[in-house]
């Protein structure tokens, strides 16, 4: 038997209790959630919204509520991710400062990307923690860089996607191949726009990819090329600290032709 802390917080505890929820009885709705946790519909919106920002549910189409990836298994992190984590810390701390945006390091698990760090910059307007959550890797700047640096026939694992997202997918990973960058305009979160380079693959197979996450409002298309030296010379920095060689072509930043700003 377990007994309830004294030192329990409430909001952490209905927070659980949610996720719990959400994870035994399938989508809910905002009414749903504030009748089981006896808590008015402001507060039961205001849980939601943080466990979908962690990841831990997704609004459905419907408007109901269902568990996201971070109920889901999840493998725990290699020892070469922690390691490039480690490696990566001083070069992003850098990167933020320089630029004064937020930095993400991402790896590809399958077919999608993990965020295993996270620098926000320090902007009361800012993109905030992401580490450890897991998105669409035909949808993150990250995900298309990494991609854009494989051989084409690294695409195949993706041929499950729907057609059209798929087409769209190989559009932006061959934009991304030409530019030397891949970008992410409000794909994974409006408001949201981000910048990624990809890093060379590291030993053990590693494929990971350095990105800059900004509001929407605050991107510049004047300041592309300048954000993009900057990845690129964190990117150089943390693999020089595998001493390897970056065979990774990186061309002075030219925007891609994908249609508009979605990239």
């Amino acid at each position: 038997m377990r007994n309830k802390p004294s030192y329990a917080l409430q909001s952490v505890d209905a927070a659980l209790r949610l996720a719990q929820m959400l994870q035994a009885f399938g989508p809910m709705r905002v009414s749903d959630v504030a009748a089981e946790l006896e808590v008015g519909l402001s507060t039961a919106h205001r849980l939601l919204a943080m466990l979908v920002y962690r990841g831990f549910a997704e609004q459905l189409p419907d408007r109901r509520y269902g568990s996201g990836a971070g109920l889901r298994p999840m493998p725990v992190l290699d020892p070469a991710a922690s390691e490039l984590r480690d490696r990566a810390r001083g070069p992003m701390q850098q990167l933020v400062a320089t630029v004064g945006e937020s930095a993400n390091l991402v790896v590809l698990t399958g077919l999608d990307v993990r965020f295993i760090a996270t620098l926000e910059c320090d902007r009361v307007l800012r993109v905030g923690d992401r580490a450890g959550q897991l998105l669409p890797a035909h949808l993150t700047s990250g995900g298309k860089a990494i991609m854009a640096s494989l051989p084409e026939a690294e695409m195949d694992q993706f041929n499950e996607l729907d057609p059209p997202v798929l087409a769209r997918f190989r559009h932006d990973v061959l934009a991304a191949r030409q530019a030397g960058y891949a970008s992410n305009h409000q794909d994974t979160e409006k408001g949201l726009s981000a910048i990624g380079v990809a890093l060379t693959p590291l030993p053990g197979g590693l494929r990971a990819a350095i990105a800059l996450a900004m509001p929407t409002a605050r991107y510049r298309r004047s300041m592309l090329t300048n954000y993009v030296d900057c990845l690129n010379d964190t990117a150089h920095q943390i693999e020089a600290t595998f001493d390897i060689e970056p065979p990774i072509p990186r061309p002075r930043a030219a925007e891609p032709k994908t249609g508009g700003q979605r990239q």
